[in-house]
């Protein structure tokens, strides 16, 4: 009789689970402070115009925050889309090509992200 249990067991996958868990609630908990503090910026008082929308992020600690949450986001994205490649994707080639895409398209998002933050 053969069992399954114990050092016997054979765990296949590539391990990543609860450290891939923890980044996704790690990033989505700072980009969720990050919308409370932008949503308390853009609902005060005032009339909405560019000048007001740039000032939000003139500030040091904003540009910094904005930042963090640009590669948090980044990071999350790459989290979720490397998972459904390894998940959906058999052929490993076409998996690792769908794979460096996205890592360059992520990494060009987030370049043009800081760019456009640091711009203003």
């Amino acid at each position: 009789m053969s069992k399954n249990y114990g050092t016997q067991r054979i765990v296949v996958g590539a391990h990543y689970g609860l450290r891939d868990w923890l980044s996704q609630r790690v990033t989505a908990g700072l980009m969720a402070v990050f919308t409370i503090v932008l949503l308390a910026q853009v609902l005060m008082p005032g009339e909405s115009t560019y000048a007001r929308w740039s000032g939000i992020f003139s500030a040091q600690w904003m540009k910094v925050l904005t930042f963090a949450v640009v590669i948090a986001l980044a990071w999350h994205a790459w989290v979720g889309i490397r998972d459904i490649w390894m998940d959906y994707v058999k052929p490993v080639g076409v998996r690792l090509v769908l794979q460096v895409f996205s890592m360059v398209w992520l990494a060009g998002c987030a370049g043009w992200a800081v760019q456009v933050l640091w711009r203003l």
